[in-house]
């Protein structure tokens, strides 16, 4: 008797190719059913994979069967225990050398704690100063945009490249303005002298808050400028390729969680040796130095990536990456964002389709409503009949109680969401002055009627079944629903 696979059905009412498209990552629901079928206990319905990554049943497998079938201690000692896990966090290495494509004599792998802790790295030990600015994008994760006050420390300018428009995208000419930008004006000609960097340029591969998709080339062209480059690659690699052999940013940073759920408490800077080697970090600790002495008042640090690498790592979880990265590449970057994509533009239509019998829109989408040059982060606000916002906090009440886990809130971008909800930058200079404690006297001094958005994001383990029983949700939960009731309800939910 022979049983015959089905492929996966498409979202209904998805177009002839999407649906094609779909039914060619049926390699998806077969994991689903296997590897990943904790996820569909108790009738639950995930949707944060911006947030984290879902594990695999394999994943948790192989630590344990790695941690029972031998010993391992800390890889700064010399003896079997340690050279073995030495040994394992070198393969690791490699192994991320190979995912992403990049040259081993060009990269070096750092772990850290997360892609927070890589972005420190950088922020710490490069060389800022007057002539030495610090170039952000208003899209980035505060971790990046942290950076700035270790450059304002060095008296360093910083500048920032702003969103616009209703798709909250960067525009190119922006970029180039304020790369060369300078103390009288714009520079006359890129600078082209590597040994020392003009600045520093750092963005986001893709926003965390709207799914934009900034594009890539931009390293080439901050590169050309004299400028090292920091891409945050967090939300960008668990559904897109990285080919570091042909995008060489000088800096990216990563949190493996993000890729594939397990393990977390790891990332990882990836830097070219030639901006590794500029870095200056302003300590030691054990581990990064190859001498020290006391009474001298002397260090020498390790000159490779040992020398970022603080006290003890995580020698147990390391190994993890690598058969995190060996089962993704296994599954295929490429079928995973196909999936996502489908599953995205399938809800933004949805979605922006529905309205009330009043014909206003249920939704106000923030950032890209097609799936042109976008991940699988959708971030929006639900309307009442009237036009005026449901609040995001009510909604992360009421998607909860019905099973959903999503996001709420700005998602640690503010330059994003002050965009997107238009905030004044005048109420923005003043607020600080409020000393506002809550985040309704947040609110109330940026007359602000919600606290930020509710953000829906798909994986390596979406399914149409997900986008459906969401789409289901927003339609009989939000609906032509009036809004006082809600407001007493909301009022509530903030004491």
């Amino acid at each position: 008797m022979t049983t015959e696979k089905h492929a996966p059905a498409a979202p209904a009412g998805v177009g002839v190719a999407a649906a094609a498209s779909y039914a060619r990552t049926a390699r998806i629901d077969e994991l689903r059913a296997t590897e990943y079928r904790h996820l569909d206990r108790d009738g639950r319905v995930y949707l944060d994979y911006a947030g984290a990554g879902v594990a695999a049943r394999a994943q948790v497998t192989a630590h344990h069967d790695r941690l029972l079938a031998g010993l391992y201690s800390n890889p700064h000692s010399e003896n079997p225990t340690s050279e073995a896990a030495g040994s394992l966090v070198d393969s690791a290495r490699r192994a991320v050398l190979d995912f992403f494509r990049a040259d081993p004599a060009e990269y070096a792998v750092i772990f850290t704690p997360n892609a927070s802790g890589a972005c420190r790295l950088v922020a710490e030990a490069y060389p800022f100063g007057r002539a030495c600015p610090l170039v952000l994008t208003w899209d980035n994760h505060n971790s990046v945009n942290g950076i700035r006050e270790y450059a304002r420390a060095a008296h360093a300018p910083v500048r920032y490249v702003p969103v616009s428009g209703p798709e909250l995208r960067v525009a190119e000419s922006d970029v180039t303005a304020a790369l060369t930008a300078g103390p009288s004006g714009p520079a006359a000609r890129p600078r082209r002298d590597r040994s020392r960097g003009a600045g520093l340029f750092a963005y986001p591969a893709q926003s965390n808050f709207t799914g934009v998709q900034h594009p890539l080339a931009w390293v080439d062209l901050a590169r050309r400028h004299g400028y090292d480059v920091l891409l945050d690659a967090a939300a960008f690699a668990p559904t897109n390729r990285l080919d570091l052999s042909v995008v060489r940013p000088d800096f990216v940073c990563l949190s493996w969680y993000k890729l594939f759920g397990y393990p977390t408490g790891v990332g990882t800077l990836l830097a070219r040796r030639e901006a590794l080697a500029r870095l200056r970090r302003p300590w030691f600790a054990g581990g990064t130095i190859r001498a020290v002495s006391i009474q001298g008042d002397w260090h020498q640090p390790m000159g490779d990536e040992s020398g970022f690498e603080d006290g003890t790592l995580n020698f147990l979880s390391i190994p993890d990456v690598e058969f995190g990265l060996r089962w993704l590449d296994a599954i295929g970057v490429d079928l995973v964002h196909t999936r996502v994509g489908v599953l995205t533009e399938w809800l933004l239509g949805q979605l922006t389709a529905r309205r009330h019998r009043n014909g206003r829109p249920l939704v106000r989408v923030y950032g890209p409503a097609t799936g042109e040059a976008r991940g699988g982060t959708v971030a929006l606000n639900f309307l009442y009949p009237d036009g005026s916002l449901v609040d995001e906090r009510l909604v992360a009440v009421e998607s909860s109680a019905a099973g959903f886990a999503l996001r709420t809130g700005c998602f640690c971008n503010p330059g994003s969401a002050e965009a997107a909800f238009g905030i004044d930058p005048g109420l923005l200079r003043r607020a600080i002055l409020t000393h506002a404690e809550t985040i309704d006297a947040h609110l109330a001094t940026l007359r602000l009627p919600t606290g930020g958005a509710v953000r829906i994001s798909f994986g390596l383990a979406s399914t149409a079944a997900d986008a459906q029983r969401f789409l289901s949700f927003a339609e009989s939960t939000y609906l032509d629903r009036s809004g006082p009731a809600d407001i007493r309800l909301a009022a509530r939910i903030r004491c």
